[in-house]
């Protein structure tokens, strides 16, 4: 049972990566005498390479796959790729610019050729990162969203919601990317605040000489006003609510109207109108039957008015405009203004809300499923808190821009009926798996398909029932066993634009809930707490990590730091402390296992003849509960920490240290019966750290259980020792009395090598038999030769002093430390220490330099003030032992 020096994580990761790929150790199959687990993997985006993003949220996946199949569950976790939609068309087309082409060089047919080209050559490149990170997935199970099966199901689910009425077509106000050139749904508009100005505006009265002085941020809509709206509420306006305005620079007639949306707060209390360009004035539009009057087209580009502004961009037209007004005296003033812009979320341009054809589909029934499930606990947000903005958003969602401008996607299957000339005729389009034979409506058979592609998040939406192939069969067994799936694990950043669209298709297709729990988790950012971007130069490469320290590490420090929901803060010195953690384990292990050398075989039944071994196994014992229950309710970050604690502090520090003269013993059933204890602690804690740290674990589990089963197909032990209900509390007064006198001989400068006398003064009887039971660990420890145990013991001259565990201790420095030099040695010490507190004081009085310093330069500053502070309250009491 050899085992290296040195832990080599690159050849054990290698090694034991592509044993699970081709053992096929975590493919599922259909088992009834098993309760399944599934998960679905959120769909990497095939452009995509690993981030710490995937790394945390595929770490975080693994984790609760990996421990569900210790406890006994049939698990399956699907991995799959999306085909991304804008971003991927995106990429290709930034390499055929480089070409000096566009995709209208090559056509569209030519252009989706190079799309799937560019797809089967780095489409799975994530998916092999995966493997590399030690992802259990089930390789056999590999999903794209727009391969067959999936393609088969985005069509069924169109026709069926078209066919029920759901899905219809119409000329509505939606959200346009003029650098994309395509529309998007409000979940992918991102907002961020920008410096603007707020113009006010005079809007003469038709039949008098006054005005309504209007504030905007947006005085270049001003062409296509068709109103201007005051609150009803509104004791300055009520007067003029029905009377006409002229419209500036266009002289177009307009009226007042009244609604209750108006914030009299805001600017002047009246707002211009302008129904084509604004989601809000488009509302007020349709209570009021107002004018719609586009000017603003698909390019971001004006039109349709004022040939002098025609053809400008929208910024260039705003110059004008506010010009314009200046010189006419329209323009009464101009104010600085902060303001939220929507901007599209994956190019960044702004949104121009525009007047557009698409397609729609109802979401009001799924929706209202979507909250009756939130709200009946047949979804539950881990942490909860996630739930009410959930429930908030799908009360308040309009219906679904499902249509998209672009090539690269699944092609809406919806055909028209074309004459001779391709010209459509007036007949309904048709919602059809394939082209039409022949129209119902004039009996034509000539048709053309629909232009527009859909929504990516609309085949996303369809994942945890696509991916058991319901688009071929709705009744298979798989789906039929294997959903609804158990959690969906995930960053708040796509809990609108895909959580909440799966359990809607979830009731319309299956009537069900896609999955019963929703993992949170925050993003990765960096150690100041600001997100990882390239242009910070902050990112932090996974890739990098596990060069450096090793995948174990790298899943360690995340995974003790994923609180759910909570955004997190990593840095290097996070995996440089993981990876001393798994050399720890690997250490440990190695010196169990050269103890284990000459014995031939170790008690089957665990018998504690000590405290230490009560001690220990009770405390194994309430560890396994919490981090069951921590991992059982998706505490990631408290298993994490929880077996760190149990594995480094407990375990190695004290256990093993207290084991230590019994493994060297002469009689071998004590070596025999201790080294019991220690090899089945070792294993039982490596089954609970292998979710978290799997190819470390795997490979010392290996060592110690060589004919046995790998440690992901183990079972957990059964846990029926003998109950020590006190030895806890016991070990701790040992504890309490080993760390006092560790602490006093570091404060005295004593040498570690040196062994000393202690006096036990005895305050409290009750602990007096559990230190003199228990005098052994303390001596061997604490480095102490004898202890003279007694009652109202006088305090001996030059001798350090501490209570704890019931006692005053005495420990005589006398031929232990040369009491002059010790004290001319502390006296320096505390000069220092002063100096330092005098130092960060001025700094931190000083009001200019608080004000101009970084945060994190105050807190260091702040940290220095209080250990010297702490410095010299320790030597001050050391002084005094010496006197």
């Amino acid at each position: 049972m050899d085992m290296e020096k040195v832990y080599n994580s690159k050849e054990v990761e290698r090694k034991w990566s592509k044993y699970w790929v081709e053992n096929k150790t975590f493919s599922a199959k259909i088992d009834k005498s098993k309760k399944p687990f599934t998960i679905v993997m959120p769909p990497a985006n095939v452009t995509g390479f690993l981030h710490m993003g995937h790394a945390l949220n595929t770490t975080l996946q693994d984790i609760v796959i990996r421990f569900k199949k210790l406890q006994g569950y049939n698990t399956l976790w699907v991995p799959g790729t999306d085909h991304g939609g804008m971003a991927t068309q995106t990429v290709v087309e930034k390499l055929l610019k480089k070409e000096g082409k566009t995709k209208y060089d090559l056509g569209r047919e030519k252009f989706l050729e190079k799309m799937w080209q560019w797809r089967s050559e780095t489409g799975d490149t994530i998916l092999d990162q995966l493997k590399m990170i030690g992802c259990g997935l089930d390789w056999d199970r590999v999903a794209f969203t727009m391969d067959e099966s999936r393609s088969k199901a985005v069509k069924k689910a169109f026709i069926q919601m078209f066919d029920k009425g759901l899905i219809y077509r119409g000329k509505r106000l939606v959200n346009w990317c003029s650098s994309c050139g395509t529309a998007l749904s409000d979940i992918e508009v991102e907002y961020e605040d920008e410096k603007s100005n707020l113009w006010h505006i005079k809007y003469p009265l038709k039949d008098s000489d006054g005005y309504v002085i209007i504030a905007t941020t947006r005085p270049e809509t001003l062409l296509g006003d068709t109103a201007v709206a005051v609150n009803p509420n509104d004791d300055r306006y009520t007067n003029l609510v029905g009377k006409s305005l002229k419209l500036p620079l266009v002289g177009r007639e307009i009226k007042i109207v009244s609604d209750y949306i108006v914030d009299k707060s805001f600017g002047t209390g009246a707002v211009k109108v302008t129904p084509a360009h604004d989601a809000t004035d488009n509302d007020i539009a349709k209570r009021s039957n107002l004018e719609t009057i586009e000017v603003i087209d698909i390019n971001g580009k004006m039109m349709n008015f004022l040939e002098k502004y025609f053809g400008l961009s929208v910024d260039e037209a705003r110059k004008e405009v506010v010009k314009d007004l200046e010189e006419a005296g329209f323009l009464e003033k101009v104010e600085d203004y902060s303001h939220s812009v929507g901007r599209c979320y994956r190019c960044s341009t702004k949104i121009e809300p525009l007047m557009s054809e698409q397609w729609f589909l109802n979401v009001g029934e799924m929706s209202r499923k979507a909250v009756d499930a939130a709200n009946g606990e047949k979804t539950v947000f881990h942490p909860h808190s996630w739930k009410k903005p959930y429930v908030l958003w799908l009360e308040n969602l309009r219906d679904w821009c499902i249509s998209r401008q672009i090539w690269w996607g699944h092609k809406i299957p919806v055909y028209y009926c074309v004459d001779d000339t391709g010209n459509k005729n007036n007949c309904s389009p048709i919602a059809s798996f394939e082209e039409p034979n022949e129209c119902p409506c004039c009996k034509g058979s000539k048709f053309v398909q629909d232009n527009d592609v859909l929504d990516t998040w609309f085949s996303s939406a369809l994942w945890p029932i696509s991916v058991f192939n319901w688009g071929e069969d709705k009744n298979n067994e798989d789906l039929k066993y294997f959903y609804p799936t158990s959690v969906l694990a995930t960053g708040h950043e796509i809990i609108y634009l895909w959580v909440a669209r799966m359990v809607q298709f979830g009731f319309e297709f299956m009537n069900d809930a896609p999955y019963k729990d929703i993992f949170i988790h925050g993003i990765v950012r960096d150690k100041h707490g600001k997100k990882m971007s390239k242009s910070l130069g902050n990112v932090v490469d996974p890739r990098d990590i596990i060069e450096k320290y090793g995948t174990d590490a790298l899943r360690f420090a995340l995974a003790q730091s994923a609180a759910p929901g909570r955004d997190m803060q990593i840095s290097e010195e996070s995996f440089l402390a993981a990876r001393n953690f798994a050399n720890k384990i690997w250490n440990a292990s190695r010196f169990i296992l050269m103890n284990l050398e000459g014995v031939d075989k170790l008690d089957e039944e665990i018998k504690p003849l000590e405290l230490a071994d009560e001690w220990i196994i009770a405390e194994f014992k309430n560890t396994f509960v919490k981090v069951k229950s921590a991992y059982d309710t998706y505490n990631i970050d408290t298993a994490s920490r929880e077996l760190y604690d149990f594995f480094w502090t407990k375990y190695c520090d004290w256990y093993i240290e207290l084991s230590k003269i019994r493994m060297i013993s002469s009689d071998i059933n004590i070596k025999k019966q201790v080294l019991s204890i220690l090899v089945y602690i070792l294993k039982s804690t490596l089954q609970l750290i292998s979710p978290v740290m799997p190819f470390i674990t795997s490979e010392i589990w290996q060592i110690l259980n060589k004919d046995a089963k790998i440690i992901a197909e183990s079972e957990f032990p059964s846990l029926n020792f003998p109950e020590s209900l006190d030895s806890i509390e016991k070990m701790k007064n040992i504890q309490d009395l080993i760390i006092k006198i560790r602490t006093l001989r570091s404060e005295m400068n004593i040498s570690p090598a040196v062994q000393t006398e202690a006096l036990f003064n005895i305050l409290d009887d009750a602990k007096e038999k559990i230190a003199k039971e228990n005098e052994n660990y303390i001596k061997q420890l604490a480095k102490i030769s004898t202890i003279h145990f007694g009652k109202s013991m006088e305090r001996p001259k030059n001798s350090a002093l501490a209570v704890a565990g019931g006692f005053e201790i005495f420990l005589p420095l006398e031929g232990l430390i040369d009491i002059n030099k010790e004290k001319a040695r502390l006296a320096k010490e505390i000069t220092l220490a002063r100096q330092q507190v005098e130092i960060t004081t001025a700094k931190l009085n000083n009001g200019n330099f608080v004000k101009r310093a970084p945060k994190i330069e105050i807190e260091k500053i702040q940290i220095r003030l209080n250990d010297a502070t702490l410095k010299i309250e320790k030597i001050s009491e050391s002084l005094k032992f010496l006197d």
